[in-house]
């Protein structure tokens, strides 16, 4: 076999690079010489590898992903196994892709997605976000729906920047998009069986198979349990175990194909999940620090409020496709349902100044917990329905074209409801508020693409929306009633876009695209008092610039894709927390800027070793000069005692710092990802390795700057050794998440308790698993 000389030697700095942070073993592309004829026939591979090509519906059509003018990342295969050993939730694509994290407050529900900056903190259950989740072509609006566990799952798919033309609504900062694996006409499945600690048990499972010529049937189901791992050492506590779960799901598809114009896709599916919410730990944070106190012990969690979380979703899809003469048509008929309760000691600790003992105390930093707090978010109502209609081309001309019209109709009721934390028991209080909110929405879009020549293709589209809310917020604090208190939006925009695809050889495109985004207004009324009022955030609107290169080198041997963005948000939404009464205020910042740099690259290095590496840098600033926020919680009703410590401009009045020229928070400027994997041919199998490692810089936890609540700079790293036989019908691994156990505070509660919320600690196990 010979090498061009020039190709061996970039191959050689890619393996010298890779080595170099992982030293491992040597790499070579060649057999040993010394084996034997037969030895060599045993473990050597075909020359040549190369990588696949990757194909995405970023554009509602099947494309190359070189092809595709934007940024785009997908996730699929061995890296979406490894990524969810252990039972991890969808918070495990935090950090896997350039400019991506996602987080909650609430454990496994309710996560939320930022991109390139772009997401929002707030914790309200009618929360509305930046970035767009679509699972099997259907939009999950609710932060209910968009935690739904991965599993079967064919692709994922990140799209970076505003997609307002065929998303639509509420994706000023991308779209993060789930296919499922879909009927075939063969008989084909898998099954995986895991066990961990924590009494950790994984099942997931898949069987296809066709019920006759025309139709085929798959379904998917995936069961997680975990045991309790953090214990409440309070005498007579309400809850005394914590972070154990289980979670179950399922998905059904059915596939009716009675001539090759002609296809329908029916899918069912449902989740059950009973747990925890996440804990909220008092006095953990080091005052005047984001370190951890001294003493701190993750298995201890002492705290005299009760824990528990159960969410419920369900829904169905109807997918019907036409292809006709020179066009296809789509239906896409969708309806998700949702109903949830959530209940945590939001004060995390115990006691209060007026209700001594008060605690947990830490070696130097007693605890101050100005006021109880046990509350229970509720979502008894809610329901989703859309249509739409898509038409485009299906021939090879030039000119290619898409139109459609798309529905939304959506039903919502939330109920907060608080506890009598220093009353035997617990009991309910009297006192509740209730939000409702009925949302419609309609839109119609169309995009053209047309090749100028061989190299050049462009592409353009636009869509208009219309929206309309209604939303009544009520309290009822016997013998008193607030409300009821009405909003009322009606939302109208045009978002567009335009990109451009030159080819500068047959291995190398560069892209350019410009585009707008559009987050329709929201509404909240977490009403806590007799004296509050529901708020409201009027639409935002995102332009954004990006260009790039795609290229395949080294004889497809590696891919390169990196991109250059820069965006603006006028009347960026954004949400200002008060520790005082425990609630949201929505507000509007004139102007939010953002700019960076993303890189995708994956490698074969030699015929055993494969790498990806993932870099993303944001930089991003609210730019209003006369937007201020309360900080620190409850400073105002205590002279700041064991209360955070500012670091920012001060505002116009006491407790108070301007936002202007600060960050989005939680938004790391530096992101990579890292992953390396090994594989060796082994009597009539393959026994591989694969270490896959993210880092993030440190970030603002709220809109304000405190030395409390940055939170630090974080490396976690994931390992799997395995070994698969007969073909790949077996495979037996172990694994390991957060190897190093690094544990440090990620998120915080905005009292004057120094909460905090900690990532999750180092789990490991083995899996088992046969395809068929």
């Amino acid at each position: 076999m010979s090498v061009r000389p020039t190709r061996l030697f970039a191959r050689t700095l890619l393996a010298a690079a890779v080595t170099s942070a992982f030293p491992l073993v040597a790499l070579a592309d060649e057999p040993d010489q010394s084996a034997t004829a037969q030895d060599t026939a045993a473990v050597a591979k075909p020359a040549g590898q190369r990588l696949e090509t990757v194909i995405v519906t970023a554009q509602r059509r099947a494309e190359n992903l070189k092809e595709v003018p934007m940024s785009v990342t997908a996730i699929k295969g061995e890296k979406l196994d490894v990524l969810t050993s252990g039972g991890a939730d969808i918070r495990f694509l935090a950090g896997r892709s350039p400019s991506l994290n996602v987080e909650s407050d609430y454990g496994r529900s309710f996560p939320r997605f930022y991109i390139r900056g772009q997401g929002n903190t707030d914790f309200d259950l009618n929360a509305s976000q930046p970035v767009g989740l679509v699972v099997d072509d259907i939009v999950q609006e609710s932060p209910m729906l968009k935690g739904f566990p991965v599993f079967d799952v064919d692709q994922v798919e990140v799209l970076r920047g505003p997609q307002g033309t065929l998303f639509g609504r509420n994706s000023p900062a991308g779209v993060i998009k789930f296919d499922s694996a879909k009927p075939v006409f063969k008989t084909e499945g898998y099954a995986v069986l895991g066990a961990g600690n924590y009494g950790t048990i994984n099942t997931e499972g898949a069987y296809n198979v066709p019920l006759s010529d025309m139709l085929a049937l798959r379904v998917s189901l995936q069961s997680q349990h975990r045991n309790d791992r953090v214990h409440n050492p309070r005498p007579n506590a309400y809850t005394r175990d914590f972070e154990g779960y289980d979670d179950n799901a399922a998905r059904i598809q059915l596939l009716f194909k009675p001539t090759r114009d002609f296809s329908a896709l029916f899918n069912a599916h449902g989740r059950d999940m009973k747990g925890n919410a996440t804990l909220f730990r008092a006095n953990i944070i080091k005052k005047g620090t984001n370190d951890l106190v001294d003493g701190f012990d993750y298995d201890r969690y002492p705290t005299d409020g009760g824990n528990s979380q159960t969410l419920r979703t369900s829904g169905a899809n109807l997918r019907l496709r036409w292809d006709l003469d020179g066009m296809t048509l789509h239906s896409i008929t969708g309806y998700e349902h949702a109903s949830f309760y959530s209940r945590g000691d939001v004060d995390g600790g115990f006691g209060a100044v007026y209700a001594p003992p008060m605690g947990p105390n830490y070696p130097g930093q007693n605890a101050f917990i100005p006021f109880t707090v046990e509350t229970a978010d509720l979502l008894p109502e809610h329901d989703q329905t859309t249509q739409e209609f898509r038409l485009e081309s299906n021939t090879k001309d030039p000119l290619q074209w898409m139109a459609g019209v798309f529905y939304f109709n959506e039903h919502i009721r939330i109920d907060s409801i608080s506890f009598n934390t220093l009353a035997p028991g617990n009991p309910q209080n009297d006192a509740y508020a209730t939000q409702t909110q009925d949302a419609r929405s309609w839109a119609v879009f169309g995009t053209l693409n047309y090749k100028v020549s061989d190299q050049l293709k462009l592409r353009g589209g636009v869509r208009y929306t219309s929206d309309n809310k209604d939303f009544v917020a009520q309290r009822f604090e016997p013998p008193q009633t607030s409300g009821p208190l009405p909003l009322h939006s009606d939302s109208h925009n045009v978002s567009w876009d335009a990109s451009a695809t030159y080819a500068l050889d047959a291995d190398t495109n560069l892209f350019a695209r410009v585009a707008t985004g559009y987050r329709a207004p929201s509404m909240q009324g977490r009403l806590n008092g007799l004296g509050d009022k529901p708020s409201i955030a009027g639409a935002e609107k995102a332009l954004s610039y990006e260009a790039g290169i795609k290229a395949d080198l080294l004889d497809r041997r590696a891919r390169l894709s990196a991109t250059a963005f820069q965006y603006r948000v006028k009347d960026k939404q954004l949400t200002a927390g008060s520790g005082t009464i425990n609630m949201n205020q929505l507000i509007n910042a004139e102007k939010v800027t953002g700019q960076g740099v993303e890189l995708d690259f994956q490698a074969i290095l030699a015929d055993d070793w494969r790498a990806s590496i993932g870099a993303s840098y944001n930089d991003t600033e609210i730019k209003d000069p006369n937007l201020f926020v309360q900080t620190c919680g409850n400073q105002p009703n205590t002279g700041g005692v064991n209360g955070c410590t500012p670091t920012g401009a001060p505002g116009p009045f006491p407790y108070t710092q301007k936002l202007n020229g600060l960050p989005l928070p939680r938004s790391p400027k530096w992101q990579t990802n890292f992953t390396l994997r090994y594989s060796h041919p082994l009597a009539d199998g393959e026994l591989y390795a694969l270490t896959d490692w993210s880092y993030r810089t440190e970030y603002n936890m709220f809109l304000y700057e405190a030395k409390e609540y940055k939170a630090k700079a974080l490396l976690e790293g994931g390992l799997r050794v395995g070994y698969k036989w007969d073909n790949g019908k077996y495979e037996v691994a172990a694994f390991a998440r957060n190897i190093t156990n690094r544990i440090q505070v990620v998120a915080a509660i905005d009292f004057d308790n120094l909460t905090g919320i900690v990532n999750e600690p180092r789990n490991y196990g083995a899996q088992f698993r046969v395809n068929f």
